[in-house]
Formats: C-alpha cells, sequence, structure tokens
C-alpha cells in the first residue's frame, strides 16, 4: 500500500519519537539511572522500585490532563498547536537530561517525569490525527505503517548512542560511560526534533468544531458530556476497560524491560545488542498485523497479542540466562507493535471525525490511567518479595483481565455522530 503525502508524514512522526522510546524509556535511561542512584549510595534492586513509581508518577500527570486537553483540542485550528507545544517540551527536557550531575538522581527523575509529559501529551494529539490524515478503511494499515516505522527509525539513533555507550565501557574512546549517555540523550533530542518537522508542516486538523465563546468552560461542559456518551455506548466503553488493563501490561514490560535484566545480572551491552535485535523483529511482524487485519477481526489480532503476551509473562518468571532474555525479548517484538497500532485504528474506526480528539482524550487518559498500576504493581511486588522475576510475573494479571473484557466488546459498531453525541 502506497502512502500519499499526509499519510507519510503522519507515519514519519512515529520514526522521529520512537527514538525516545527506544533510548529513554527502554534502554539507556534506566541503565543509567541506575548508576546515579547507586552513585548517591543507594541499592541497585531499589533503583527499580523507584524507576517504577516515577513512571507511574509520570503517567498520572498525563492522563490528568489527556481528556481536558482532547476536549479543547478539537476547535479547529487548535489541535496542532497542542502537538507542537508537547513536541517542544518533550525535546528540550530530553536535551536537558545531558546537564543532570550524576550522583542528582532525583533531579533526574524529575526531568524525566517532564519529558515523558512531553512524549506522551504529544502522542495524544498524534493518534487522534490519524482521523485527519487518512480515511476508515486505509486505518489499520496506516497505523501499523506507523509503529514499523518506528522501529527502523529508533534503531539508527539509538545504534549510534550503544555504539558510544560500549566504546566507553571498554575504554576504545575516552569518555566514561556517564558522558556516553548524556551525548545519547542529547542525540534523541535532536532526533525527535528534526523528524517531527514533517508532521508540523503537512499534517493538518480536517475534522473539528467551530470556536466556540468561552472555550475552555465550553470545553468541560462537552468533555462530561464525552462521558455520558461513552458509559452510554457499550462498545466504546468495554474496549476501553478492556484497554486499559492489556496496554497496561504491554506499557509497562517496555519501561521495566531493562531493569529486569540488570537485576538479572545482563551485562549492559548484553541488554543493548538484545534490545537493538527486537526492534528488527518488530518491524516485519508490525507490518504483518497490518496485513492480517485485511483478513481477520482487528479484534481477534487483539486476541492473539494478548495470549503471546500472556506467554511471555509466565517465561519472564522462569528467566535465568541471556539466552532466555534473548527469547522473551524477540517474543516481545512479534506483538509489541501490532497489538498497540490496532488498538489506536480500532478505537479510531468506532468514533465520531469531528470529535475525535475528545474520544482519543479518553482513550488516552484509560492508557495512561492504566500505565499507573503496572509499574506500581512490579515495583510493589519487588519490593516486598524481593525478587524482580516475582514483580514481572504479576503483569500476568493485567492481560487475563484485558482478554475477558475485550471478550465481552460486542460486534464493531461506529458511535452515532449525531444522535449519541447530543444523547
Amino acid at each position: 500500500m502506497r502512502l500519499d503525502k499526509m499519510e507519510k508524514s503522519w507515519a514519519l512522526y512515529d520514526w522521529a519519537n520512537s527514538a525516545y522510546s527506544m533510548t529513554v524509556t527502554s534502554t539507556i535511561l534506566p541503565l543509567y539511572f541506575k548508576m546515579v542512584y547507586e552513585n548517591g549510595g543507594g541499592a541497585a534492586t531499589m533503583s527499580t522500585a523507584y524507576w517504577g513509581y516515577t513512571n507511574a508518577i509520570a503517567t498520572l500527570f498525563v492522563a490528568l490532563l489527556a481528556p481536558i486537553l482532547g476536549t479543547i483540542a478539537d476547535y479547529r485550528g487548535f489541535k496542532k498547536k497542542f502537538f507542537t507545544v508537547f513536541v517542544c517540551l518533550g525535546v528540550m527536557f530530553t536535551a536537558l537530561l545531558a546537564i543532570v550531575p550524576s550522583t542528582y538522581w532525583l533531579m533526574l527523575l524529575v526531568f524525566y517525569v517532564i519529558t515523558v509529559m512531553g512524549f506522551s501529551g504529544s502522542n495524544i494529539f498524534y493518534d487522534s490525527f490519524l482521523i485527519d490524515a487518512t480515511k476508515e478503511e486505509r486505518m489499520d494499515r496506516v497505523s501499523t505503517m506507523g509503529y514499523a516505522m518506528g522501529y527502523i527509525g529508533s534503531t539508527i539513533p539509538f545504534i549510534i548512542c550503544m555504539a558510544l555507550v560500549i566504546m566507553a565501557q571498554f575504554e576504545v574512546i575516552p569518555l566514561t560511560i556517564e558522558a556516553a549517555c548524556k551525548i545519547a540523550f542529547v542525540i534523541t533530542a535532536i532526533w525527535w526534533g528534526a523528524f517531527s518537522l514533517p508532521m508540523l508542516k503537512n499534517v493538518h486538523q480536517v475534522y473539528g468544531i467551530n470556536v466556540e465563546p468561552k472555550p475552555i468552560l465550553n470545553s468541560f461542559k462537552r468533555l462530561a458530556s464525552t462521558f455520558k456518551n461513552i458509559r452510554a455506548h457499550k462498545t466504546v466503553f468495554m474496549f476501553l476497560i478492556a484497554y486499559f488493563f492489556y496496554i497496561d501490561g504491554v506499557d509497562t514490560i517496555i519501561k521495566m524491560a531493562t531493569s529486569y535484566g540488570a537485576d538479572l545480572g545482563i551485562s549492559t551491552t548484553n541488554l543493548l545488542v538484545i534490545l537493538l535485535a527486537t526492534q528488527f523483529v518488530a518491524f516485519p511482524f508490525a507490518l504483518l498485523y497490518g496485513k492480517l487485519s485485511e483478513k481477520f477481526q482487528g479484534k481477534t489480532l487483539l486476541y492473539v497479542g494478548i495470549i503471546i503476551y500472556t506467554i511471555i509473562c509466565i517465561y519472564a518468571y522462569f528467566l535465568d540466562s541471556v539466552l532466555d532474555f534473548w527469547i522473551l525479548a524477540m517474543l516481545v517484538g512479534t506483538s509489541q507493535g501490532g497489538i498497540q497500532a490496532l488498538s489506536r485504528s480500532y478505537f479510531g474506526k468506532l468514533v465520531p471525525k469531528e470529535k475525535s480528539n475528545e474520544f482519543f482524550g479518553f482513550y488516552n487518559i484509560f492508557g495512561k490511567f492504566a500505565a499507573i498500576m503496572g509499574p506500581l504493581l512490579v515495583g510493589f511486588v519487588t519490593q516486598l518479595t524481593g525478587r524482580t522475576n516475582n514483580g514481572v510475573f504479576s503483569i500476568i494479571l493485567l492481560f487475563i483481565i484485558g482478554g475477558i473484557f475485550l471478550a465481552r466488546v460486542p460486534v464493531t459498531t461506529k458511535v452515532n455522530q449525531s444522535s449519541s453525541l447530543d444523547a
């Protein structure tokens, strides 16, 4: 399937911001935080717990903002402005991670929280721009193409950053590991900012409502109306509950993977190489999910992803070698992009286009509030038992519950764009 200019520019933002997701969220920053925390006199196991708590706090901030921002951004001309603000916030503070002293672990976490707000906040509007960027019958393929481009695009800056860290570790270059990590944050910020430009230039808000007097007050009124409409529409509401649980499990595994591997004694070099290989596995499988969506219902493919992640949680409990971590990472790569991309397009087909930000605001608040629970669960179980594998295994509950609720989602039907919105 060939993409037009707007679709390509939209998908390219996944290429841009996935560098942040790979380098900051999943790999180098978690490892760097462990070093900073230990430099400050802390224990490695406790750093995993604090990393989980911090991710929970960061996603809470975004979750509280998501529905409010979504309702305001449905006014014509507002969506691009909000998107731009959050991209700039995320890019700037990602670069500023490099100025944090190597023993100031609390300051590092504060800066990280702000980068998460920028990254996640921009994604609220990026996701809803899918409605504007393509036609409904192309949503599954365009959405999965975005994730596929993200997996490949993120590997380029990550390879550079990984090479810096590894060469610093083996003293090939005259840099400490801490200095190499800081350079990696700057590289990531530059990549994210530069490849956001096509999205900023070429993707425009097509659907929306006319600006009203007292837009903020009216946005809160529409927010209450939207919540009422979601509750009244069984398909949307039941899907959001299912999504709440299973996407929490997905996000938690992404955020906690490197911390888990480090606690098991896997070296920094092995972790970085494994996670890089995961990106190359994820690329074709994201495209495969998109291709399969032409033959199978999105709901069926979401079940496939949930089952695979349930197997991952079970396997992770028994993990005790580098080979096991390789197998685990490859399993994650088979479904990580597919389950996220098809959740986005599945929901996009349900909602009224002119109020897509309102509904995607709730989509994101369900996702972000869910993302609080998983890291907290891992942190709590790890701290309680003193074993990281128990914390990771506890995530299986989220996939089981998510699958149960997904089974209760009725046959996909679109929200009535007139009667149901005025109900």
